[in-house]
C-alpha cells in the first residue's frame, strides 16, 4: 500500500486493533507492579511515548520509556515490561527483551511476529499478536491500542479509555475531509523550510511522532521542543531573522493555563524570526483523543509534504542499509 492509503485506513487500523485487544490473553500479575518499562524504537517505540503522556493522571505507577539496548537496573519482577517490536526483529528490543527476561521482570511483547514472538514462545512468556505488512510507523494505531489493552488487563487502567477509543475513531472519520484539506494548506506553508515543532510538555510524544513522520515521510530535517522548559534555553537562540525555518504550535484548549501565557509570549517572540508561524488545535475532550486527532492531521501534512516534494513517502532505504550494515556482525 502507499502511505496515502495507509494514512486513510488510520481508523479502520484503529478498529481492528481494538478487536485484537479485546481478544488478547495475557494473564494477571505475578507480583505487585511498582513500575512500568515500556520499550521499543521509531514507529514501534512512539506509542509508549505518548501514553506516558497521556496518561500522566491515570496510572498510580510509573511509566518509563526505553529506547536503547539496556534496560535500567531497577527492572525486577516487580516490573511490568511491555516490548514493542512490530517487525519482531528489532535488535535493541531484542536486547531489552533479553535483559527483562533474566532480571525475572514481568513481561508482555507486542509483535507482528519475528524474533520476539519466538523468544516469547520459547520463554512462555505472554504476547498479542498484531497484523503485519505495514511500515511500523503506519501502524502506530495497532500498537498504541495494545498498550492500553495490556495495562487494563493488568488491573492499572480502568475501561473508559474504550470509550475514548470509539470517540477518537468517530471523530477522524467524521472529521476527515476537513483534516485532509487541513493539512494540505499547512503542507504548502511548509514546503521548502526547516519545520520547528512545540507543544505543551504533555503533549511531546505527539510532537516526536510528528517530527519522526517529517523525517521519515517527507524526507526532511526539523526538531521539536516543550513548553515550559524550551522558555529556559531555546527561547534565547530566537535572535536572527531566518525565512526558511516554519513553526508550529500544537495545542489545546486544556493546556495548563500558565503554559497557555508562555506560548502566547513564545508565539509574539518567534513570529519576529522565523519565516511562518503556524497554530494547530486539537479536537476532543480527553487526551487520548486530542493526541489521535492531531496525530491523522499531522500524518498527513507529511505525507502532503512528500507530494510537494517529489519523494515517496514509503522508501527508508538509508535505515535499511544501516541495518544491513549491522546485520554483518550479529550483536
Amino acid at each position: 500500500m502507499q502511505m496515502d492509503e495507509l494514512i486513510q485506513a488510520f481508523p479502520a487500523q484503529l478498529k481492528r486493533a481494538i478487536e485484537i485487544g479485546e481478544k488478547s490473553k495475557i494473564g494477571k500479575p505475578k507480583f505487585p507492579i511498582r513500575n512500568i518499562l515500556i520499550s521499543g524504537l521509531g514507529g514501534s517505540g512512539i506509542g509508549g511515548t505518548i501514553l506516558s503522556n497521556v496518561l500522566r493522571d491515570d496510572i498510580s505507577v510509573p511509566i518509563i520509556v526505553n529506547k536503547e539496548y539496556q534496560i535500567p537496573a531497577f527492572v525486577n519482577e516487580n516490573t511490568l515490561v511491555i516490548i514493542s517490536s512490530y517487525s519482531g526483529g528489532t535488535e535493541e528490543t531484542l536486547s531489552a527483551l533479553m535483559q527483562a527476561f533474566q532480571q525475572n521482570a514481568q513481561i508482555i511483547c507486542i509483535t507482528s511476529g519475528g524474533l520476539v514472538q519466538q523468544y516469547a514462545e520459547t520463554n512462555d512468556i505472554d504476547y498479542v499478536l498484531i497484523d503485519g505488512g505495514s511500515p511500523p510507523r503506519a501502524a502506530f494505531g495497532q500498537s498504541f491500542v495494545q498498550l492500553l489493552y495490556i495495562l487494563h488487563k493488568q488491573n492499572l487502567l480502568e475501561d473508559g479509555f474504550k470509550q475514548y477509543l470509539q470517540s477518537s475513531i468517530e471523530l477522524v472519520e467524521t472529521e476527515e475531509e476537513s483534516i485532509k484539506e487541513k493539512a494540505k494548506k499547512i503542507a504548502e506553508r511548509l514546503n521548502g523550510k526547516t519545520p520547528v515543532i512545540y507543544s505543551d510538555a504533555k503533549f511531546e510524544g505527539v510532537c516526536i511522532r510528528f517530527r519522526q513522520q517529517i523525517n521519515e515521510n517527507s524526507k526532511m530535517l526539523c526538531w521539536h521542543h516543550v513548553v515550559p522548559e524550551m522558555n529556559h534555553n531555546e527561547l534565547v537562540g530566537w535572535r536572527e531573522k531566518n525565512e526558511n525555518i516554519a513553526v508550529i504550535f500544537l495545542r489545546n484548549n486544556n493546556d495548563f493555563e500558565r503554559n497557555q501565557e508562555r506560548m502566547e509570549f513564545t508565539k509574539e517572540v518567534v513570529s519576529q524570526y522565523a519565516g511562518d508561524v503556524i497554530e494547530i488545535y486539537s479536537k476532543g475532550d480527553h487526551d487520548i483523543i486530542r493526541s489521535i486527532y492531531l496525530i491523522h492531521l499531522t500524518d498527513w501534512v507529511s505525507y502532503y509534504l512528500a507530494v510537494l516534494k517529489g519523494v515517496d513517502a514509503v522508501e527508508i532505504n538509508v535505515i535499511n542499509k544501516l541495518k544491513n550494515k549491522l546485520a554483518e556482525h550479529s550483536y
